[in-house]
């Protein structure tokens, strides 16, 4: 099957949905670090992949990256330039582990794991990927934007930052010490990457309408003091331990929350790392490249 992204970018997006605690939550506001604004005047084209209305295997998307990550890499070597690339998309229920996480934050045995549980080569701990979360991959050369992993971490938190602002009236922050984006106590978006050759893959994670009961098997990023929030939870004060479900959603249908957060999400990356996006389609299942199986714990 070949999905054909289809989407437009206005430049200045309503918001869309109307947050009525907003009025009463204490919130730790948070403006653009100037770090960010560094990004080049001139703008790249990236190639934009968007499924983000497709439950895609995390074993598929993986191999994809790192072919991508491969081919990219090989182009630098003899000072090529490419474009960068971003995949947006969902998974079917998935553990993830980083290159060093620690098992401990696991609530389950391995051998009998409630979903898949992989090993990769991404930073961070033991985090969930499932239905109603979107995942952003940008495969990027930071030779062309900065090279700085500590900018590109702030620049991704940026742009989840600016698109709940935008879309949502969502006002979140960072964590020192921490990486990710937050609302007071809970963690919205998780950020996991790699960078090879300053060729960046993984990425975010950004909860939607995702049903957070999955957070509940593991000790999410491995930090035990504070909880998982998601965009519906936070718009219907939902608390983001009891997980969003469908029947929990008063203000809009959970794919209306998906589509508007996937726009706003896009638009902000543009903006961050100005570039600009050029659509192209992917026939998922078939194979990439034979590349090495990812490490399964359990499958």
């Amino acid at each position: 099957m070949t999905f054909l992204a289809n989407l437009t970018l206005s430049s200045a997006p309503p918001r869309l949905f109307h947050n009525p605690s907003r009025k009463t939550r204490k919130i730790h506001s948070c403006r653009v670090n100037s770090d960010i604004s560094t990004a080049p005047v001139a703008r790249r084209r990236c190639d934009l992949y968007d499924l983000h209305k497709e439950l895609v295997p995390y074993a598929e998307a993986w191999s994809w990256q790192k072919a991508i990550v491969k081919e990219r890499r090989a182009l630098s070597e003899t000072n090529e330039d490419f474009a960068d690339t971003l995949i947006i998309l969902q998974h079917h229920p998935v553990y993830t582990l980083g290159t060093g996480s620690s098992e401990e934050f696991l609530n389950f045995d391995v051998n009998s794991a409630p979903f898949d549980l992989y090993r990769t080569e991404r930073g961070g701990e033991v985090t969930y990927h499932g239905p109603g979360q979107l995942v952003m991959y940008p495969i990027i050369n930071l030779r062309h934007h900065k090279m700085d992993l500590h900018w590109y971490l702030r620049a991704l938190e940026e742009v989840v930052i600016r698109a709940l602002e935008s879309t949502f009236s969502i006002e979140a922050s960072r964590v020192e010490g921490l990486t990710g984006v937050w609302v007071g106590n809970q963690k919205l978006a998780a950020i996991g990457v790699k960078v090879s050759q300053w060729i960046t893959y993984h990425g975010l994670a950004l909860n939607v309408t995702t049903d957070l009961t999955a957070f509940q098997q593991i000790v999410p990023c491995g930090i035990k003091d504070r909880e998982v929030g998601s965009i519906n939870g936070i718009i219907n004060g939902s608390f983001p331990s009891k997980g969003c479900r469908e029947e929990d959603n008063h203000h809009a249908g959970n794919h209306d929350l998906v589509d508007a957060a996937h726009i706003s999400l896009l638009r902000e990356f543009c903006e961050v790392f100005q570039v600009d996006l050029h659509h192209k389609s992917i026939q998922i299942g078939v194979p990439y490249e034979k590349t090495p199986s990812p490490t399964i714990l359990k499958s």
